[in-house]
């Protein structure tokens, strides 16, 4: 398979050990210790260090050395390319040798997304003790809930102690207060003795605002044109092949390396790319090409906003060959069906016929006008090259519950009930379903947007922009917290007690029953999406919606009064999964006296 698209340069590794890319440098001195090593000009911007001192280097940085680089006289900074900080995103990195790690997933083969639910956790809220080792002793319970993919949110480093994740400066190391590369490695492969793949989220369309010296060695970023979040990473300009290949690189660490499953793009839509062979494509061939060498299958999932089809369309058809992007479209109409809000970006998803479209056809917008973006957009999605597996799907996520005033989840709005609707709303699509810890048990913790920024203007510039980043939403700035408060990111800390209440272990009972049912059913997901029919109808007190899938039909009451709702004609079903036992069926009529859901097998 010709993959020379994804690598227009050489490897990093091709320029030998403590080499580094600064073109806009006229001097680059490697520290070492105690030692300082002035860097030859290899060409291209490449520095390396001079004959007869690799073994050297190589050995010391092998060993777990300081090391990093003064420019031009300045510096030292830590490597662009550090796998290790165990002193700070300011400090000297560490070298890291990961071939020392005595893997034990030799049977390993990974898994597709078909038929998988996702769970995404934040390392540093998921346990108390905050670390990839604490992670990995919940795993047990993940894998017996029925969990096909853990998707941890950006684990790469950053200033401070505790963050969101996606405030990194340097992509290839992990977070020391996680754990560090090591401990990385050790969740990776507990995960995969559980059966469960491991999905890492990625970010590499801005970077962080402290720690951030890649400028220093070269053009990283586009001058003067941001994200919003920071100024953009350059994909296209000057010197765009070495920070693209700076990317793969990276890509390849994860998936190579550490043995990950797949990576979680975010916000593509965020990219500034207009080459021929986008960045996208390139990761796709890379992900490809490492599948063949390892014969372990990789995913690429893709966050995006732009409701573009060609993300998720193969390249022979024109497409990117991302496996999945997530569906905002499915949560928000999920999100104001059964809380009525229709504030900012859930204004257009008032309209009752949203969440049957997209069960339907995938997307709500697809070149229709949204009221809130003030434009059409979307393009329709092509069912017969596109499964329905390729669209992730939730009814809550970091972004959708960080992203509100307090960060409260959906279970501040809606009771035991609701929360179960949505839990089969979303486990019984036809879609990939993703869990946010906590929500299988119907977590009460908030999960609110947290810093730790040591600089106090940061730490002010980040706080004032987090309420103009939303202003849309119509927020009470009183109710939005301080993120660099330490209470902040404890009241984000799950409280695993919840489990035992009654209606926590209920609810995690309905998840297990739900997930058992998309493996024993597996119509719910295998058929194309255009083999969905959907049918909706009632009061806005007895709202229900039912769609039929190839052996299964699901049906729920979305509103607080009951709803008799009528099947078509076909086989006979029965009852697999029911929210509460007071849900009744009578011939082809379900009977439900409040919101309730269920799956039905024929």
């Amino acid at each position: 398979m010709n993959t020379s698209s994804a690598r227009s340069v050489p490897n990093a590794a091709a320029h030998g050990p403590g080499a580094v890319w600064a073109p806009r440098c006229r001097s680059v001195d490697l520290v070492l210790g105690d030692e300082r090593i002035a860097l030859e000009d290899r060409g291209g911007g490449w520095r390396g260090v001079p004959s007869g001192h690799e073994e050297h280097v190589r050995s010391a940085l092998a060993a777990g050395a300081r090391y990093g680089y003064v420019v031009d006289g300045t510096g030292p900074f830590a490597d662009p390319r550090s796998r290790r900080q165990p002193d700070g995103v300011h400090a000297l990195s560490a070298g890291f040798d990961p071939g020392r790690h005595e893997w034990s997933d030799a049977a390993w083969r990974g898994r597709g997304l078909a038929g998988s639910v996702l769970y995404e956790l934040h390392v540093g809220t998921f346990t108390p003790e905050g670390t990839l080792d604490a992670a990995a002793g919940r795993l047990a319970y993940l894998a017996e809930l029925g969990v096909g993919f853990v998707e941890l949110l950006p684990v790469n480093a950053f200033n401070g102690p505790y963050n969101w994740g996606y405030d990194g400066v340097l992509w290839s190391a992990v977070h020391e207060g996680y754990g560090g590369p090591s401990a990385y490695q050790r969740f990776v492969d507990a995960a995969h003795a559980h059966g469960i793949g491991v999905i890492q989220d990625v970010v590499y369309n801005h970077l962080g605002p402290s720690g951030n010296y890649l400028p220093q060695f070269g053009p990283y970023l586009l001058d003067g044109i941001g994200t919003g979040w920071g100024e953009a990473v350059n994909l296209d300009g000057p010197g765009s092949d070495e920070v693209r290949a700076f990317i793969l690189d990276n890509a390849r660490l994860w998936l190579e390396d550490y043995r990950v499953d797949g990576l979680r793009l975010d916000a593509v839509h965020a990219f500034v790319d207009r080459r021929a062979v986008p960045l996208l494509e390139e990761l796709s061939l890379l992900a490809a090409e490492i599948e063949a060498a390892t014969g372990r299958t990789k995913v690429l999932i893709a966050e995006s906003d732009l409701n573009d089809p060609r993300i998720v369309s193969p390249r022979k058809r024109g497409g990117y060959g991302i496996d999945a992007q997530w569906n905002d479209d499915f949560h928000h109409a999920v999100h104001v069906a059964l809380t009525g809000e229709t504030q900012g970006y859930y204004e257009d998803f008032a309209d009752r016929e949203a969440l049957p479209k997209v069960l339907r056809e995938g997307y709500y917008h697809d070149g229709t006008y949204s009221s809130f973006r003030g434009r059409c957009h979307g393009r329709p999605l092509d069912a017969e090259i596109i499964g329905p597996e390729r669209l992730v799907v939730c009814s809550q996520n970091h972004d959708q519950v960080g992203n509100r005033a307090a960060g409260d989840r959906p279970s501040a709005l809606l009771g035991y009930d609701g929360l179960a609707v949505a839990a089969v709303l979303t486990l019984a699509s036809p879609f990939t379903p993703m869990i946010f810890m906590g929500e299988e048990f119907g977590a009460r913790t908030p999960w609110q947007f947290f810093t730790s920024h040591p600089e106090p203007e940061l730490a002010r510039a980040t706080a004032e922009g987090r309420l103009r980043e939303f202003e849309r939403m119509g927020w009470d700035p009183a109710l939005v917290p301080d993120p660099q408060d330490p209470a902040t990111r404890l009241r984000s800390m799950l409280d695993w007690s919840e489990v035992a209440t009654d209606d926590g272990a209920r609810l995690l009972a309905l998840y297990s029953r739900l997930i058992a049912a998309r493996r024993s059913l597996s119509g719910l997901w295998a058929a194309p999406l255009n083999e969905t029919v959907v049918s909706s109808g009632g009061t806005d007190e007895g709202r229900w919606i039912a769609w039929r899938r190839p052996g299964a039909t699901v049906a729920a009451c979305l509103g607080q009064g009951g709803a008799d709702v009528r099947l078509d004609g076909g086989p006979r079903r029965r009852i697999v999964v029911a929210t509460h036992e007071a849900i009744r069926t009578e011939g082809m009529v379900i009977s439900f006296p409040g919101p309730g859901a269920v799956v039905l097998a024929e």
